[in-house]
């Protein structure tokens, strides 16, 4: 379908709108989701682009039912101590040095992230951060943080880390070690860069921890017991999810089944010890809303065609090879930061075998380029990630609330920085 710039503009004025409600907190992020899904269904409606049952497609029911499942499993994992005793053996360890506290959290969490989708990590992390910081009386956030930005770095090193490389991988046909032999390498250093960052965006918080730190508070982390039986349930349940997880890549079903199963078998193993009932208050039913309308605002958008000229913008302003991996790099980033970077890569994948055939040069350094900026884009703001509003929620849930502008606040400089670094890697391997 061809698209208006009148469209186009429309489309990214509503973005904007949205955007603004968020950023100054006019209203509830979930309901600023909602006011915006219900403006595009109307333009779109009107203006003849698609109809309500297109825009209903938009949500990605499998990252909704991801969600909601893992967090049953989560629910009932904090049911059974488990978060708090681990919360005690890291606090043995690292109490006194708040910044390895950091690191390591982060560290984990980027290794797991590689391997597991961000969201389904940052759930199991996240109570573990609260958990230690409550018993510490230190506000979490920056932890929290760290926690999901390292998720975002680590899901770009491999082929199931994050949705936008299933994507790329599944059209390009290209195979899991060609993301590791590629990416691997500059996300390790990312990581580095990116702790470098933290340091300096949460110096005050350092600061503030060494002299207000409950650093007794390690006395009294013994108390708390661990139901075995219930524990014994669960972890199993969850090996099963992840070793469905790593095999999803042979036998193609999307990432809720294996969420689904565990979840399913949970409850059916489980139900003597918890209800149904209380492992669903404990879904962050406000989140999920958030999501369902936000993937109704974006293919809406797109359905305006606010993604087609982004991605076409790009082949008009550059011609050689280094020109392309700079645009492809910092304009996936950038619109990766304030809207979801599936529909964009989506919308790329052929853009880019286009551009590579016209040029006659090699796609690959294209894709990694799209990968790169289209992942660790996510950290830009609290939107630019699934798993940055998953967070984001679990610290409301808990009384910390993480804005927008906060958000941002530390996101867009690690955002930067990282995508920086990822340029100068991909200059000089693929353009010099």
């Amino acid at each position: 379908m061809v698209h208006s710039a009148v469209s186009v503009g429309i489309g990214i004025g509503v973005l904007v709108v949205i955007y603004v409600l968020l950023t100054f907190e006019i209203l509830h992020r979930t309901a600023a989701a909602i006011l915006g899904a219900a403006v595009v269904m109307i333009l779109n409606i009107a203006m003849r682009f698609t109809d309500f049952r297109t825009l209903l497609e938009g949500i990605d029911l499998d990252t909704i039912l991801l969600l909601m499942s893992m967090m049953i499993i989560v629910s009932a994992l904090s049911r059974t101590g488990a978060f708090d005793y681990l919360a005690s053996t890291i606090l043995s360890r690292f109490k006194t040095k708040p910044f390895a506290l950091t690191a390591i959290l982060s560290g984990f969490t980027a290794a797991v992230s590689a391997f597991i989708d961000n969201v389904t990590t940052v759930l199991l992390i996240s109570p573990v951060v609260i958990e230690i910081s409550r018993r510490l009386r230190i506000d979490p956030r920056p932890v929290l943080l760290s926690i999901v930005f390292a998720s975002n770095i680590g899901g770009t090193a491999t082929l199931i880390g994050d949705p936008p490389n299933i994507i790329i991988g599944s059209v390009a046909k290209l195979r899991f070690m060609d993301f590791i032999e590629n990416l691997a390498p500059i996300v390790v250093v990312d990581f580095f860069v990116f702790l470098g960052v933290m340091r300096l965006l949460i110096r005050r918080w350092l600061e503030e921890y060494r002299r207000s730190a409950r650093l007794d508070a390690l006395a009294e982390l013994g108390v708390a017991s661990i139901e075995k039986g219930l524990l014994r349930r669960v972890l199993v349940c969850l090996g099963i999810v992840i070793v469905l997880f790593t095999l999803e890549d042979f036998l193609r079903y999307p990432p809720a089944v294996p969420a689904l199963i565990g979840a399913g078998l949970l409850m059916a193993l489980a139900r003597k010890r918890i209800s149904i009932e209380q492992v669903l208050a404990d879904v962050d039913w406000s989140t999920l809303v958030f999501f369902m309308a936000m993937f109704i605002v974006i293919k809406g958008v797109e359905e305006l065609g606010v993604m087609e000229f982004i991605a076409y913008g790009i082949v008009g302003y550059a011609k050689s090879l280094a020109a392309l991996l700079m645009l492809i790099l910092w304009v996936s980033a950038f619109t990766s930061a304030f809207v979801d970077n599936i529909p964009f890569v989506m919308v790329m994948v052929p853009v880019i075998s286009s551009i590579s055939a016209v040029l006659a040069i090699d796609p690959k350094p294209l894709y990694w380029s799209l990968s790169l900026g289209g992942c660790l884009g996510g950290n830009g703001t609290l939107v630019g990630a699934s798993a940055n509003v998953v967070v984001a929620g679990i610290a409301d849930k808990h009384g910390y609330h993480i804005s927008f502008k906060s958000f941002m606040r530390y996101g867009m400089p690690v955002m930067v920085a990282t995508v920086a670094v990822s340029a100068l890697y991909l200059i000089i391997r693929y353009a010099l």
